[in-house]
């Protein structure tokens, strides 16, 4: 098979609403419906395959069957798959958080930490999210205004409009806020560190676990740097994520699978000798060595890749 339908696993943190369900055809008995791991391996919430010799199996297995060399010669340097696609529907606020770098995490938790970055796919008049903070400050200040509910006044809040694009690196202090629908390109990881979380209990009436000593080891008390990706939408080791409006062709070459994300549209997409209907919310993964991939019709596309 040249290309795989992915079927999302879906999360129903208690700020999510039901726009990924209404709007972009995610199935799922969750409610709320927070978000959807359109492209994953990871065992907190795999993908599966719809359709073909694989139908209802999970991404990670197919690759467990075909071997490694599905995912591409740049994929060999990577233990485990080395991203985690979402969508994510932030009716309410998630909480101020931070995710740590591999080698904190590999340390500590025994996984890899988790560098992201957001395409933002629509949001309310006046949206922001909170990114890094508006000007340095000490640790000491840090851990000061998380004890006493300062903290949002030294962050930096970032107005969004769709099609904004924010690049994430470990150690920066984030939060999206409500009324945002994005699209997440992220490492392979599920290392959150909540520093704050507006006081909200969680499923067992209990409020949420935060994890201030572990946010104040990671967290990088200054703003956000800017970032310079050339033609890309953003890179970084783990990911190259592209933006397509309308027809376009790409080549699944040996070094790296592609993965297509379609955030709006509808139309065709065809690779070896197959023709497939797509439309917005559909999740495609396409092995290395695939050869040329073609998207026609009036679809926007996220094109990632190793």
């Amino acid at each position: 098979m040249s290309m795989l339908k992915l079927k999302p696993a879906c999360t129903d943190y208690l700020w999510g609403g039901e726009r990924l369900r209404a709007e972009y055809g995610v199935e799922s008995d969750k409610h709320p419906l927070a978000e959807a791991w359109v492209l994953s391996c990871h065992p907190d919430g795999p993908s599966t395959i719809v359709g073909g010799p694989y139908d209802g199996r999970t991404l990670a297995d197919y690759i467990a069957a075909e071997g490694k060399a599905v995912l591409g010669t740049d994929c060999a340097q990577f233990e485990d798959f080395p991203i985690l696609t979402k969508l994510i529907d932030a009716k309410g606020n998630l909480s101020i958080q931070v995710h740590p770098s591999d080698e904190y995490a590999l340390e500590h938790e025994h996984q890899y930490g988790k560098t992201e970055m957001w395409y933002i796919l629509d949001c309310e008049p006046g949206a922001y999210l909170y990114y890094g903070f508006d000007h340095e400050i000490s640790k000491e200040e840090f851990a000061r205004r998380i004890q006493d509910n300062t903290l949002t006044e030294v962050l930096n809040a970032a107005p969004v409009h769709k099609g904004d694009v924010f690049f994430i690196p470990s150690g920066t202090l984030h939060a999206i806020c409500a009324g945002i629908l994005i699209a997440e390109i992220q490492q392979n990881s599920n290392v959150t560190y909540r520093v704050y979380d507006y006081g909200r209990l969680g499923a067992d009436g209990k409020p949420r676990a935060l994890h201030i000593d572990q946010a104040l080891a990671v967290t990088r008390c200054t703003p956000p740097q800017p970032q310079d990706f050339g033609s890309h939408l953003g890179q970084c080791k783990y990911f190259t994520v592209d933006l397509h409006k309308g027809e376009f062709a790409e080549t699944a070459d040996e070094r790296s699978f592609v993965s297509l994300l379609f955030v709006d549209g509808e139309g065709t997409l065809a690779c070896g000798g197959e023709t497939m209907p797509v439309k917005k919310g559909d999740s495609i993964f396409i092995p290395a060595g695939s050869g040329a991939v073609t998207v026609t019709g009036g679809l926007t596309t996220l094109v990632t890749r190793v």
